[in-house]
C-alpha cells in the first residue's frame, strides 16, 4: 500500500514521531505455561504494558512502528523508529527511508537526536526542553547557539497525535487482550494496514 501511495506521490514525508503507552488488559499478561504435555494450562503471570512508538507522514498515516516496555523513554527509541521506515518501490529501486523533515516533541531533544537527521541531510523541528535552556543561559557565551526549530513546521506535528487517536479506534489496539508480543505487533500492523487503505 505504501509502495502504491509514493508511486503516485501520495505520501506527505514530513515525518512526525512520537509514542503512546497501550494499557494491557488484566487478562492479557499472557502466558507461562504451567505443566507439560497434553492438558497444558496457561496462567495470568504479570500484566505486560507496552509503548507504540510510531513514526507517522504528513497525513497521518504509520509508515514504521516499534513496540517497548512501557517505561521506556521516547529518546531510547527514536533511530529504531527511523529505521522502520521502509517504503519499497512499485518498481526496481532501494525503499525509501529518509523522509524530507522529522518532528518530535521536547522528549525528543538532545544532541544524539538531532545529529541523526543532521547527518542523512534531514530537515528537523525538535525544541529543547526547559532545562536545557536554562542550563544553556546559565553558561552564557559558553553555552552556545539554541537549537535550529521551525516553529511552522513544528505546528504540523500534532498529526501524529490524530493518528494515535484512529489506531485507537480499534479495540484491539486500545486495549490489548493479546498474550504475546507477536500477537500484539500484529494487530497494531493491520490496524495500520486499514488506515492506509480507507482512513477512518
Amino acid at each position: 500500500m505504501q509502495a502504491e501511495k509514493e508511486a503516485v506521490g501520495d505520501i506527505d514525508w514530513l515525518v512526525s514521531v512520537d509514542s503512546t503507552v497501550t494499557l494491557a488488559h488484566q487478562h492479557a499478561a499472557g502466558a507461562r505455561k504451567k505443566g507439560r504435555g497434553r492438558g497444558t494450562k496457561y496462567v495470568i503471570t504479570r500484566r505486560t504494558d507496552h509503548e507504540d512508538h510510531l513514526a507517522c507522514d504528513g497525513r497521518g498515516r504509520p509508515l514504521g512502528f516499534v513496540l517497548t516496555g512501557g517505561n521506556a523513554a521516547d529518546c531510547a527509541s527514536f533511530e529504531d523508529v527511523m529505521l522502520s521506515i521502509k517504503v519499497r518501490r512499485t518498481g526496481p529501486g532501494w525503499p525509501r527511508t529518509r523522509p524530507d523533515h522529522v518532528l518530535g516533541d521536547k522528549g525528543y531533544s538532545s544532541r544524539k537526536i538531532r545529529a541523526y537527521p543532521r547527518k542523512r541531510g534531514i530537515g528537523h523541528a525538535i525544541p529543547a526542553r526547559r532545562d536545557q535552556q536554562a542550563h544553556r543561559l546559565r553558561r552564557g557565551r559558553t553555552g552556545g547557539r539554541p537549537p535550529a526549530s521551525d516553529r511552522q513546521f513544528y505546528k504540523r506535528r500534532n498529526v501524529v497525535e490524530r493518528c494515535f487517536n484512529r489506531l485507537k479506534q480499534y479495540r484491539a489496539i486500545a486495549t490489548r487482550y493479546d498474550k504475546t508480543r507477536d500477537s500484539y505487533h500484529a494487530a497494531v500492523t493491520i490496524a495500520s494496514l486499514l488506515l492506509w487503505i480507507k482512513p477512518i
